[in-house]
């Protein structure tokens, strides 16, 4: 399998310019130059940067300069630290992994498909000719296996639009169910030599969320350690959000977490990039604050040595805020520590 060159230690960041509020105030405050030479000081190799369409577009799809100039910044600020980027659109006209954004029918609406083609030119057309240092990750976390096949159509259309244009950019595609690595068999056959699979990994879930707002039937008061056994960690998954427990399945009940879960469940994914000669990448990772730090830096461990042992590139979520921020006070006592695992 080959390597994702340039993209194999990073960090996301979320929040910036997308998932809050699109204010000039927010945007020229949340992040700056000084949180990239921060970043770059870790000794990672780049930044995944989350992009809303709604900074770049009206609302009849005209596009702000003012908007692009953040994206300009990011660029500017990333080359002269010598971090690479990727440009991730985390939201599109019609379409958001989130539901409580109000967006849809960008699978069944050509024209919402269209502008969606519109925007990855104009992305190309700005910043296409770096790719020696950006890739462009097309849609993040599309969400329903019902939109397997479209989203096959419709990326494969992206992709020969934007090649008309940048060539040999990096292209990042993810499949259903949120980016989940099992969908990546599903995914067609690469484009090109250029196309990267990306997957997002926040297994297991009932660990890495505990007490998460946002996820539907979870007690926010919930909580589990890390050393819980594989049969308490379904049994809680079945409890709290009735997740189903195949991802327990094949482990002693009685057995802990350790870095064979992350490896098993990397084996698939890792397969179909060898087969089709394509490099793997985790755009996605990360443990909800809310953990005891002690047992997030545990979860980073194992995590990460796998990750070592197939070359996968990755990003975590996120740098700051966002519920997994590295850098926030809850993860004060163990900073240092996960950030020489990222």
């Amino acid at each position: 399998m080959r390597k994702f060159e340039g993209y194999e230690h990073g960090i996301n960041l979320g929040g910036w310019l997308s998932q809050r509020e699109y204010t000039k105030e927010h945007f020229d405050e949340f992040i700056t130059e000084d949180d990239i030479k921060t970043i770059a000081s870790w000794g990672l190799d780049h930044i995944r940067l989350p992009i809303d369409y709604n900074p770049l577009e009206t609302d009849s799809g005209e596009y702000k300069e003012e908007g692009f100039s953040y994206i300009d910044k990011a660029v500017d600020w990333c080359g002269k630290a010598g971090l690479n980027l990727i440009i991730d659109l985390h939201k599109t006209y019609g379409y958001s992994f989130d539901y409580l954004h109000n967006e849809s029918g960008f699978f069944e609406n050509e024209s919402y498909q269209e502008r969606f083609y519109r925007l990855w030119e104009e992305l190309a057309k700005r910043y296409g000719d770096k790719s020696d240092r950006i890739a462009f990750e097309l849609l993040n976390e599309v969400t329903d296996k019902d939109y397997c096949d479209p989203w096959n159509r419709i990326a494969k259309q992206c992709i020969q639009r934007i090649r008309a244009i940048a060539p040999d950019v990096k292209i990042l595609i993810g499949g259903y169910y949120n980016n989940c690595i099992e969908a990546l068999e599903d995914l067609e056959i690469p484009y090109d030599e250029n196309i990267v699979y990306n997957f997002h990994f926040y297994e297991p879930l009932i660990f890495t969320h505990q007490g998460a707002a946002w996820v539907k039937g979870m007690d926010t008061s919930f909580r589990i350690p890390i050393d819980a056994t594989y049969a308490e960690m379904a049994k809680s998954s079945a409890e709290q959000f009735e997740q189903m427990s195949i991802l327990f399945d094949g482990f002693d009940p009685d057995a802990h977490l350790s870095e064979l879960y992350f490896e098993r469940l990397f084996e698939k994914a890792v397969k179909v990039c060898e087969e089709r000669n394509v490099p793997l990448y985790c755009g996605e990772y990360g443990v909800i604050e809310q953990a005891d730090p002690e047992e997030i830096l545990k979860w980073y461990k194992m995590i990460s040595s796998s990750f070592d042992k197939y070359s996968i590139g990755r990003a975590a979520w996120s740098y700051k805020e966002m519920d997994f921020g590295i850098t926030d006070p809850e993860l004060e006592t163990v900073m240092d520590r996960v950030i020489k695992l990222l």
